[in-house]
């Protein structure tokens, strides 16, 4: 079918709401009428993210019914126990979310699936943590994270609380290509649902026993008591869902200074006063700055609208306020938390620290030290949650800490997906431990780079939208393949990593070693004296991410590595 034919589908078809035929009708860019119909909004192994809107390339109620459509038929294929075991739903403050979750509900009760439906937003690691705790055959997290305004998603989760595997999501891509949008898809109004016992809520009552499993992972308890009177801390949701769970934690261990950016508070999928809801971008913290500056307060913390990222801003030695990076982040937690754990004589013998390839190289210098293994995987937080499955099935590794250099941090195994809430407190509660010591967080980094070297990193992120941002990325990948480079920043490139064809290859011999991870679409180069550099296409966004790892003799030389690294690849994309 044409994108013109499925545009008419939509416009005659009496399943479509009227409000959703004007909004077609009133299409006059046969440009904009193809983008929204020349393909469907792709299912990944993640589920669907992408532009609300009407259309099969927007996220909308009838994508998301022909999407939970799928995952029934996942279920009811797995037998009548999974179907009474059922699905856990979450949601959290995009504009729509709640009307998402509430659909895939009803499209689940229609199905005779039982629902678990939380009664007000939640973040992604209470919905991880609700599949496991409820024993549900599967979840899903209304959500598209980090990403603008005018996007949401749809995150499916499988039995164990990790992100859908490809056997789950194959399953549903099948169901999905079998079933007409509208003709096939059944739903069912969700006050008969409610009437019928299909819908159960979650509430208050599930908080309290998720924070308690939090409360399981600090390291130092003690730390925070010390310092509770005199520490102050500022901390923001971004309009998000993190503010009742974070505020709650925080309170929990013993925080008794925590301020809050009252702006930022509510629930608010316009998010007025970001330009992006995304800890990562300092920008976002613009606000969080100058009350820190009037309140005297040198450590910040936030958390995006889904609060499975953490971001931190510090003051430095010099009184600037400066943003951590999630690699900083990161590396402070694995020092905190093995030498906490040694100190405790808890740090397990067979204990396993896991990050991606794109993650800082200063995590297994780390572990190195404290004789704990690394693991590299590839960028996704699924692959650690699985790595997690794995462990506890074949009870040959101790998980002790995951995470992403984009922010994502998992201690426990509580929840296998990323955790906002368990990282607040960790970091926090790190934060009042280097207190303890007389030193600042910031201190405790500069701490590190004196212990086991100067470690920088650097990701540059470029979006291309459209059908034509989708050829641009494939050519610049081609091309990277293609002419691949000998010296990048001025050092020398000692082997070719291309995850998509599984083959390691080293450039100063010419020898070929298989890659044991899955296929993906990665191409990493290492590089003489711990550098490195990376590229690839984002899996949720139209974007394609270059990341550049240095170890240099101090901050400044290391960021003069990343910089010239940086130019170098940016022929590329020309």
């Amino acid at each position: 079918m044409t994108y013109l034919e499925e545009y008419n589908k939509w416009i005659e078809s009496p399943v479509v709401d009227e409000e959703t035929k004007l909004e077609l009708k009133e299409i006059s860019d046969d440009k904009e009428i193809k983008e929204r119909f020349y393909r469907e909004l792709e299912f990944g192994t993640a589920g669907l993210r992408g532009i609300m809107g009407a259309g099969i390339n927007r996220m909308n109620i009838y994508t998301v019914r022909k999407a939970t459509q799928g995952l029934a038929g996942y279920v009811l294929s797995l037998g009548e126990d999974a179907k009474d075991k059922g699905v856990a739903i979450s949601y959290d403050s995009r504009n729509n979310s709640e009307l998402f979750a509430k659909e895939t509900a009803c499209v689940l009760a229609a199905n005779g699936i039982k629902v678990y439906l939380s009664d007000a937003l939640r973040p992604v690691p209470q919905l991880s943590f609700a599949v496991r705790h409820f024993g549900t055959s599967a979840g899903v997290m209304i959500t598209a994270s980090h990403n603008p305004a005018k996007y949401n998603g749809y995150k499916v989760y499988g039995a164990d609380g990790g992100q859908a595997s490809l056997e789950l999501s194959n399953k549903v891509l099948e169901v999905i290509g079998a079933t007409d949008i509208f003709a096939d898809v059944k739903t069912m109004p969700v006050e008969d649902a409610d009437k019928n016992g299909m819908i159960e809520y979650f509430g208050a009552e599930f908080d309290e026993v998720y924070l308690n499993e939090v409360v399981k992972q600090q390291i130092n308890p003690d730390a925070v008591g010390k310092v509770a009177d005199s520490f102050k801390i500022i901390y923001t949701p971004l309009h998000g869902s993190g503010n009742v769970p974070v505020r709650k934690i925080l309170d929990k261990v013993g925080f008794k200074n925590v301020l809050l950016v009252e702006e930022q508070l509510s629930p608010d999928g316009d998010f007025p006063t970001v330009k992006s809801p995304n800890p990562e971008n300092k920008e976002a913290f613009t606000i969080a700055i100058e009350m820190a500056k009037k309140n005297d307060v040198d450590f910040i913390i936030g958390t995006d609208p889904d609060c499975d990222r953490v971001g931190v801003i510090l003051r430095d030695n010099s009184g600037n306020y400066v943003p951590l990076t999630g690699n900083m982040v990161g590396a402070l937690l694995t020092e905190y938390i093995l030498n906490g754990r040694k100190e405790n004589n808890n740090l397990p013998s067979d204990g396993v620290v896991i990050k991606t390839i794109v993650t800082t190289y200063m995590t297994d210098v780390i572990c190195r030290a404290y004789g704990v293994e690394v693991m590299n995987l590839l960028t996704g937080f699924k692959f650690i949650g699985e790595k997690i499955k794995e462990f506890e099935i074949n009870k040959n590794h101790t998980y002790i800490l995951g995470f992403e250099e984009s922010y994502g941090y998992l201690a426990g195994t509580h929840a296998r997906d990323k955790d906002g809430v368990v990282a607040t407190m960790l970091i926090t509660e790190m934060a009042a431990w280097y207190k303890n010591k007389g030193m600042s967080l910031y201190e405790g980094l500069m701490s590190l780079y004196e212990k086991y070297g100067t470690f920088r990193e650097k990701l540059v992120s470029l979006e291309f939208e459209g059908i034509e941002g989708l050829e641009k990325i494939a050519g610049i990948m081609a091309g990277i393949r293609i002419n691949t480079p000998s010296v990048i920043g001025g050092k020398k490139v000692i082997a070719l990593n291309d995850y998509s064809t599984g083959i390691k290859k080293n450039l100063q011999n010419g020898a070929e070693s298989e890659i044991t991870l899955p296929k993906s679409n990665v191409v990493l180069f290492e590089m003489e004296d711990d550098c490195w550099c990376a590229a690839r296409p984002s899996g949720t966004e139209p974007k394609i991410k270059f990341y550049m790892g240095s170890k240099g003799s101090s901050v400044e030389n290391a960021e003069e590595i990343l910089e010239n690294m940086w130019k170098d690849l940016e022929s590329y994309i020309k």
